[in-house]
């Protein structure tokens, strides 16, 4: 007899990816016989999400020539943190995993809670793989997971970007792998309940001073019972639709960026007005992001100040944006830079 249903459809989504890591790891690597396999982590919080993909981590890795490990992150934000990461630790290492890391960190406060503890995370994820030498890490966010993603980024009214989501791989050279974006958090939830894992409920998850966790409790469900079911459904599959939309039109805006750019490299106003406006904001935001404004502090709002040096010129002065960076207009040339 084999296994649960929802167990097989965890381990299958995890080899899938596996596969993928070794078929890359294979083409830019010309490993002698005798190296050692490519080392794949898992972050895993101990909740149901996170401990099934790092059993079916364990499982897949067995059958394939690679390592396993797992990374844990202490936040320190609730008592008794630290304890329960070592707890965490111990069972992806009686999972098989190895090497197993526990890391504590320090949460700070730009962006508010949310977005600072995801920042030390992710930090704390790039050292560890730095310091293993990990080809990729596994994250076990759930088609649920990005639903919720794309309504934040409605709700922020970003553009089509935030209506992405999260990619199924990012981060630098590929390294973060989300093996679980098309299964749905019941679906992970019960290979949990099959396989026996003890696993952890963050009561962050519940708690309603959160805006995900509002949107999850609250916001999700209101919208099933006023629309019906299938409303993660098609989230989800509009993140991957703009996901689509937004790299197309990415690339235009890469190509585009020379053609507006006089002989000294400097960003002509007329033919950056000649552009569909969606390919020139994307040319703005490459041009301040590329003069030294931080990607994640900068918003709509700054790009459509930028943009109106183009489109509503009254001879305004300079735009003041993230990173003392300023954009002004001179002699039919925008110009951008650092303060």
């Amino acid at each position: 007899m084999g296994p649960h249903p929802a167990v097989a459809a965890i381990r299958l989504a995890v080899r899938r990816v596996l596969h993928d890591v070794l078929t890359e790891h294979s083409a830019q690597h010309s490993s002698p016989p005798g190296d050692a396999h490519p080392l794949v982590l898992v972050a895993c919080s101990g909740g149901a999400d996170s401990m099934a993909l790092a059993s079916a981590l364990a499982f897949e890795a067995r059958k394939l020539p690679l390592r396993a490990g797992g990374v844990t992150v202490d936040h320190g934000l609730q008592h008794g943190s630290t304890q329960r990461a070592h707890e965490v630790a111990d069972r992806m290492t009686a999972l098989g995993l190895d090497p197993v890391d526990a890391v504590t960190v320090t949460v700070g406060r730009d962006g508010g809670p949310e977005a600072a503890a995801r920042d030390a995370r992710y930090a704390a994820l790039d050292a560890a793989a730095e310091r293993h030498g990990a080809t990729a890490v596994l994250l076990g966010h759930t088609r649920d997971d990005q639903a919720e993603t794309v309504l934040l980024g409605l709700a922020r009214g970003s553009g089509i970007r935030s209506l992405s989501g999260m990619a199924a791989v990012s981060g630098t050279a590929g390294r973060y792998r989300r093996p679980f974006l098309e299964l749905d958090r019941q679906t992970v939830r019960k290979a949990c309940i099959a396989q026996e894992l003890a696993v952890w409920d963050d009561p962050h998850n519940a708690d309603p001073a959160y805006t995900r966790s509002r949107l999850r409790h609250e916001g999700l469900p209101a919208l099933e019972k006023a629309l019906g079911k299938g409303v993660v459904e098609a989230l989800a599959r509009t993140a991957q639709l703009s996901r689509d939309d937004a790299d197309a039109l990415d690339s235009w805006a890469a190509d585009a960026e020379t053609s507006v750019r006089d002989e000294t490299g400097r960003l002509e106003c007329a033919k950056l007005f000649g552009l569909p406006p969606a390919v020139r904001r994307r040319v703005l935001r490459r041009a301040v992001i590329a003069s030294g404004a931080p990607a994640g502090s900068l918003f709509a709002r700054h790009i459509e100040e930028v943009d109106r040096l183009i489109t509503g010129w009254r001879g305004q002065g300079a735009i003041n944006l993230p990173g003392r960076v300023e954009a002004l207009r001179q002699g039919g040339r925008l110009v951008i830079r650092q303060g």
